[in-house]
């Protein structure tokens, strides 16, 4: 029996150990906000927040976050997640939208950080979130948007 949190829930996994955190995100909680994308942590489609940090779920077994508390682009709240899904919309940052959640988890996570990144900062933070539709310009402008809300 695996133990966990998720979105403020309690939750308890038994089945194999090794089964993909994203599997039992997406298919045994039904949430389906994080996407497959890759399976091998490449693209950064399925990134959660485990224990506060940016985690590719598609690649982490269910049996590493036993006692550990998950986030995912449901779950996401706070000032950090408010600002940065405000910016996404204010700009029209998803064209397909395939990638956004793992983007946004990846900024908001960058933002509790990082509250006034530089452009090398977002560029960093990002790297590994891939964007088919190529839409870097409008996700680094929103970064910089929502922190300029966060100051205030």
């Amino acid at each position: 029996m695996i133990n966990f949190t998720l979105n403020g829930e309690e939750k308890t996994f038994d089945g194999d150990p090794d089964t993909p955190l994203l599997w039992v995100i997406r298919d045994a909680e039904k949430l389906t906000g994080t996407k497959y994308g890759c399976g091998i942590a490449q693209c950064g489609a399925c990134t959660v927040h485990l224990d506060g940090m940016t985690r590719r779920s598609c690649v982490t077994p269910i049996s590493t976050v036993d006692g550990s508390s998950v986030t995912t682009i449901e779950g996401a709240g706070g000032r950090e997640a408010e600002a940065v899904q405000a910016a996404w919309t204010a700009i029209d940052v998803p064209q397909c939208g395939y990638c956004q959640s793992g983007q946004i988890m990846s900024a908001v996570s960058l933002l509790q950080f990082n509250p006034k990144p530089s452009d090398e900062d977002i560029d960093n933070a990002m790297a590994g979130n891939i964007c088919r539709c190529a839409t870097y310009v409008r996700i680094r402008q929103a970064i910089h948007d929502a922190a300029a809300k966060l100051e205030g």
